[in-house]
């Protein structure tokens, strides 16, 4: 990281260069190897609990989300989204001249917002809350202990929560090139002239859309037919334009052949087929997935499994070894924070009160954060078709939403997936500006077990984006209404009136 006030800031919280590890305190009824999200929950919750707790961390506590993925990532994608409100001003009676995003001040401010959040997963809360810190390598010695510093830890019950780092591919010349991943992104100092991006899932997105918005040149690559691949199709559709609008170049269906480095900058080889083409950029950020953080763990001597996508757990999130168990990226196909969370909240119940919570009862949504952003959560019509239950899709475009059409974000919908013949909701995609904040009233009903009838019964306010979600719901109850219901209701009404008259 650059040497900065706000970077000694964060490491004073999240690493003090000043900090000792204490003496274990007898046997641990909760060790835990990571201080990521799911570590700290775990840590924190189990201390909370009345357990004895430690924590082991090798390099930097808050992990991906605090130091190289959500806070930075978003602290950046908030400063590209004024760059572009301000150059579409004029579209809503605005006129603004002469936008000019200053790089370096928008890295810094970065930063500063980084080190503000970092108290948050500090050591000395961690310490005030009754957990042991270690700084260093954890090693499983067997089954029931752990070696960190020339320290070494016995426990009861363990959670193995080291999270996942960017994937690299094999890709010829890479290792000759300095490629960026998320973890050396945000140590840029200054703006990109000419940036390429391998992978367009959501980090990719992200980054093209607002390095673009900020001023470099972007090209994206991605193998899959489309951006987005694991998204919904028409919702991927809306974002790829919405880039191409902000310049990205977007390169789908192409496959990196090689890099090498020149004296103009970083040569890119695609091919597509038989064709070939290659670019040049200054900065090659590499984003096709995740890797789990497993080695030096020694999983071997402790007993616990694990393959290329990680540790093995069961539903209640146990490894192998009864005694250890595992949460987060290291073993989650939901690689969110927000999961990590969760999978820790199961973690605690499972390990320390025998409890017997299953992480595959989670109701997970999740948000790719580009503008205008795209939420979902459960089942995707696909997936519904492939279990054998039968769905029906209620969908209201965002320019059918007034709010939307007030503020000029008509780009996007809103999608509820029920089982046919039902009000239960399945699952459901949001594009709109801000759809990850719309999503969650979708998860809750889920999780409540709320049918979409009684979501079209709850009042919203007036003017809003989040209309689109009871409209879709009001549509489901006017498709629900029986012939009968109908014939009855006219015949009642027509009585009525007669009477009257």
């Amino acid at each position: 990281m650059p040497a900065d006030a706000a970077d000694d800031r964060l490491r004073s919280h999240v690493h003090p260069p000043d900090w000792i590890n204490p003496e274990p305190r007898g046997r641990y009824h909760l060790a835990v190897v990571g201080g990521g999200t799911a570590g700290l929950v775990s840590a924190m919750g189990a201390a909370g609990l009345g357990a004895r707790v430690a924590l082991v961390e090798r390099a930097l506590l808050g992990g991906d989300c605090l130091v190289t993925g959500c806070v930075p990532s978003k602290a950046l994608l908030r400063s590209a989204r004024a760059a572009a409100d301000a150059r579409r001003a004029g579209a809503v009676g605005v006129r603004v001249t002469g936008v000019e995003a200053d790089f370096g001040a928008v890295m810094r401010r970065m930063r500063e917002r980084r080190a503000d959040i970092s108290p948050h997963d500090s050591a000395s809360r961690l310490r005030s809350a009754g957990v042991d810190v270690y700084f260093g390598e954890a090693r499983l010695k067997s089954p029931s202990t752990m070696e960190v510093g020339g320290r070494t830890l016995t426990f009861r019950r363990a959670v193995i929560a080291t999270g996942g780092r960017a994937a690299v591919p094999p890709i010829p010349g890479l290792s000759s090139v300095p490629f960026l991943t998320n973890e050396t992104l945000f140590s840029l100092t200054g703006l990109p002239r000419r940036l390429g991006i391998v992978g367009a899932g959501a980090i990719g997105c992200e980054m093209a859309q607002a390095f673009a918005r900020l001023g470099s040149v972007v090209t994206l690559v991605e193998q899959a037919p489309r951006v987005l691949p694991s998204e919904d199709a028409d919702a991927a559709a809306i974002v790829a334009a919405r880039m191409a609008e902000d310049g990205v170049a977007i390169e789908t269906g192409a496959s990196v052949a090689a890099v090498r480095q020149e004296a103009d900058g970083i040569v890119v080889r695609l091919e597509r087929g038989d064709a070939r083409r290659e670019f040049s950029c200054d900065q090659l950020l590499i984003a096709v997935g995740r890797t789990p953080n497993i080695e030096g763990l020694d999983l071997a001597a402790a007993g616990v499994a694990a393959g290329k996508d990680g540790v093995t757990v069961d539903a209640r999130l146990r490894t192998s070894n009864p005694r250890i168990f595992a949460a987060g990226d290291v073993c989650s196909p939901f690689k969110f924070t927000h999961a990590a969370d969760a999978a820790a909240r199961i973690v605690i119940q499972n390990a320390l009160f025998f409890g017997r919570a299953r992480a595959s009862a989670l109701v997970i949504p999740w948000c790719t954060y580009t503008d205008p952003e795209v939420a979902h959560v459960g089942l995707y019509v696909k997936q519904a078709r492939e279990r054998g239950i039968p769905v029906k899709t209620y969908t209201v475009p965002m320019h059918e939403v007034d709010r939307a059409i007030a503020d000029g974000e008509e780009d996007g919908f809103a999608k509820i997936h029920v089982r046919d013949g039902t009000d239960t909701i399945l699952g459901a995609t949001v594009v709109a500006r801000h759809a990850g904040e719309m999503i969650n009233g979708i998860s809750l009903a889920m999780v409540a077990g709320i049918g979409l009838s009684t979501v079209a019964r709850v009042i919203h306010t007036y003017p809003t984006q989040a209309d689109a979600i009871k409209m879709a719901a009001e549509a489901y109850t006017r498709s629900s209404a029986s012939s009968f219901g109908r014939w009855l209701a006219r015949r009642w009404i027509n009585g009525w009136t007669a009477v009257k008259a």
